[in-house]
């Protein structure tokens, strides 16, 4: 039977089935006309408990699955997949996902207990457009065909291996080629080791200096996240500081994730309006990178900066590293909508970024208070 028949038996269910509870209320009225009143909820708790069920079906199917337009061909029709359709009885899908079904069809479109499509791309793409968690699959994921075991624990080693990447989605087949056409990009690693090391203007904060202040205000730095890491450079410097820092980063067209799991970090495949999928009150630090700026919707911006606040422990610091915009919106809309959250200002330097457009770069380091 089609899905659309489906549907219509299911609606026709639903009208009996309201037609019955509504003749039971009424057969039990009449009966009884003059008798005392009524109790507050004369239809039995059961029959609503069923008529409800049928009610949230309904509406779960058409959202998941809207029947299609008369207009369109029968090879136009969406046909879920079915193991999509599995899993939507298992689990609930975010409910962006229902906007992109087409992509979403394609990315759960494969043959169980197989190996799985290369299809990275498709992946980020629905993360991308708030289609976050993913459904899982039944595959099995690719591997490299001739991997090296001898993987550094050095997370500045002279270079990352090519052969434990998949590199069918990316148009470099190797990081030397990455290096060769985006020098600036964070897969050189000879190139990185000064970063975060060294003052070059106000808006630096050196990693020795952030220890320091953290030191002098009793502070303890364990755990940390780093939203929009890149490759990882930031939580490769902390851990030679036997700070642990879990980073978040999309690829975008580059092998980021591969590159900062490589470095022996832990690569968090998130995109910046997602819940950070960590627990309240758990970090002792969140820095934000360059990939949080002026771009992101201030309401969005607002989230993720609460966000932060949520996951940070009491006394712990939220480090915005070189973040850009326009010099009379900071003025007016970020640096108000940073105030919001009362956070002692340990460091606030701003600096011209762009003079033509009036843009400025902030770099700030704030303590949140040890209690509330």
């Amino acid at each position: 039977m089609s899905f659309t028949m489906g549907l219509n038996l299911l609606l026709l269910m639903a009208m009996v089935a309201t037609n019955i509870l509504s003749l039971y209320h009424l057969s039990s009225t009449i009966q009884s006309p003059k008798q005392s009143p009524p109790p507050k909820n004369p239809v039995p708790d059961h029959l609503l408990h069923q008529l409800h069920t049928i009610r949230a079906t309904i509406n779960h199917l058409t959202r998941s699955h809207p029947p299609p337009r008369a207009a369109s061909s029968s090879s136009s029709t969406f046909k879920p997949s079915s193991d999509l359709l599995l899993y939507s009885r298992l689990s609930p899908i975010a409910s962006s996902c229902h906007n992109h079904p087409d992509l979403l069809n394609k990315y759960m479109d494969y043959t169980p207990f197989s190996l799985c499509p290369t299809d990275s791309d498709i992946a980020e793409t629905l993360i991308l457009r708030g289609c976050h968690p993913l459904p899982r699959r039944r595959c099995f994921s690719k591997t490299p065909q001739k991997p090296t075991s001898s993987l550094s624990h050095n997370p500045f080693a002279s270079s990352l291996p090519d052969q434990n990447v998949l590199w069918d989605n990316y148009t470099c087949k190797s990081f030397s080629c990455l290096n060769r056409h985006h020098p600036n990009s964070g897969f050189d690693l000879n190139a990185e080791l000064p970063n975060f090391m060294t003052y070059k203007s106000e808006l630096d904060l050196p990693i020795p200096q952030f220890f320091q202040i953290a030191k002098a205000a009793g502070a303890v730095l364990r755990l940390g996240l780093d939203i929009g890491g890149g490759t990882g450079t930031f939580a490769a410097r902390m851990k030679l500081y036997n700070v642990t820092v879990v980073t978040t980063t999309m690829n975008f067209g580059a092998p980021n994730n591969e590159a900062v799991a490589l470095r022996g970090l832990v690569p968090l495949h998130v995109p910046l309006q997602q819940r950070f999928p960590v627990f309240d009150g758990v970090m002792d630090l969140v820095r934000c990178g360059h990939a949080v700026n002026r771009w992101i919707p201030v309401t969005a911006l607002e989230f993720l900066l609460y966000d932060a606040d949520r996951v940070l422990r009491g006394g712990g610091y939220l480090w915005l590293d070189h973040f850009f915009s326009k010099g009379v919106d900071l003025e007016k809309v970020f640096g108000p909508l940073i105030g919001k959250l009362g956070y002692r200002r340990v460091k606030w330097a701003t600096a011209t970024k762009n003079e033509k457009n009036g843009e400025v770069y902030l770099t700030a380091l704030l303590q949140k208070p040890v209690s509330r």
